[in-house]
């Protein structure tokens, strides 16, 4: 027995070591580093098929939109009076509604031929009342919307973020007094505050931004502060605090990182809100400054004549959806792969 107890362990059998050390690594498994929460993040959403597609679509989206000065044909706001209301032509393309003709009395008939518009010249998404070309109204349109909407995301990482961490972090009665505010703000609808700024000013994109300013912030906050709430009260948060560290470093260095995946997602949602916050008050006459395009202010031209030249309406509205669309899809995606919790 004595023996058998002052045997080294090198002396022992190989079975016994594989017993206390586990199964032995490959040298693969050894040289692989850890994977890091964003990476396992962009494993999960590239698994997701419909975030993915909607990614791409938004990125085209966006690139033709920075591009909408070299892309587009003519200027936005120059008029054609002669070539009003033109169906679209595309060259080459000989499918009906995109070939420049239109039934009246029940024939088909080519409306730039009637306009005596030159072979060269097609208007691929047709004009407007004013002979305006809707493909160029439409590029600068969608960068009009996509700018309110990243100043909108802006807004939800600067004021929101901020105003929810210092509410959950210093509590008690600021935090009573921070949330009062919220619910005064977030009482006064957008539309109100919208209206009575332009009895100060002009309508546009100014006077959209600081709407966005006064209202869009507020459910980026909530959320934060209730995300701030839950975190602060972990152990690595309680130890930093016995460390000696203070709020404003455990906010940004502890805190904040661990609730990015919510603010992140956050702020994907709050952009198409924004696009259709824009939209709304352009079609009602009191977002944009006319005669600049935005995709409110070509549903509003379009809608006025609907019924007799219905693609002025249907293709800004068909684009509109497709940014909201793919915005709140690939939202949802970047929502399960930041979640822990989702399974494969």
């Amino acid at each position: 027995m004595d023996t058998l107890q002052n045997r080294s362990c090198e002396q022992l059998p190989d079975t016994a070591f594989r017993f206390r050390q586990g199964p032995a690594k490959t040298d693969a498994q050894e040289l692989a580093p850890p994977i890091t929460f964003l990476q396992d993040a962009w494993r999960r959403l590239r698994k997701n098929k419909a975030a993915v597609v909607c990614l791409i679509i938004l990125a085209f989206i966006m690139l033709i939109a920075l591009l909408a000065p070299v892309l587009a044909p003519y200027p936005p706001n120059e008029q054609h009076i002669p070539y009003a209301n033109l169906p679209p032509r595309i060259p080459g393309v000989s499918i009906a509604g995109f070939d420049g003709t239109i039934v009246f009395r029940g024939n088909r008939v080519d409306r730039y031929a009637l306009a005596n518009v030159p072979e060269d010249v097609s208007f691929y998404f047709g004009t407007d009342e004013f002979g305006r070309d809707l493909f160029s109204r439409t590029l600068y349109g969608m960068r009009i919307s996509l700018l309110i909407a990243f100043v909108a995301a802006l807004l939800d990482l600067s004021i929101g973020v901020i105003y929810g961490l210092i509410s959950a972090m210093k509590g008690g009665r600021t935090d009573v007094f921070m949330q009062r505010v919220l619910e005064i703000l977030a009482g006064v609808p957008s539309l109100v505050i919208v209206v009575l700024m332009l009895l100060v000013f002009e309508p546009g994109v100014f006077s959209i931004i600081l709407a966005l300013v006064i209202s869009s912030w507020i459910p980026m906050a909530r959320v934060v502060r209730a995300q701030t709430l839950r975190v602060k009260q972990m152990e690595y948060v309680q130890a930093a605090r016995a460390l000696g560290c203070t709020d404003a470093a455990i906010a940004f260095s502890h805190v904040l990182p661990n609730i990015s995946g919510v603010v992140i997602v956050r702020a994907m949602f709050s952009i198409p809100s924004a696009i259709f916050f824009e939209t709304f008050l352009s079609f009602l006459g009191v977002g944009m400054k006319i005669p600049n395009a935005s995709l409110g202010t070509l549903l509003n031209g379009g809608y006025k004549v609907f019924k007799l030249y219905p693609y002025q309406m249907f293709i800004p509205a068909v684009i509109l959806c497709v940014i909201m669309l793919s915005f709140n899809l690939f939202a949802d995606g970047l929502r399960d792969a930041f979640d822990p919790k989702m399974k494969e």
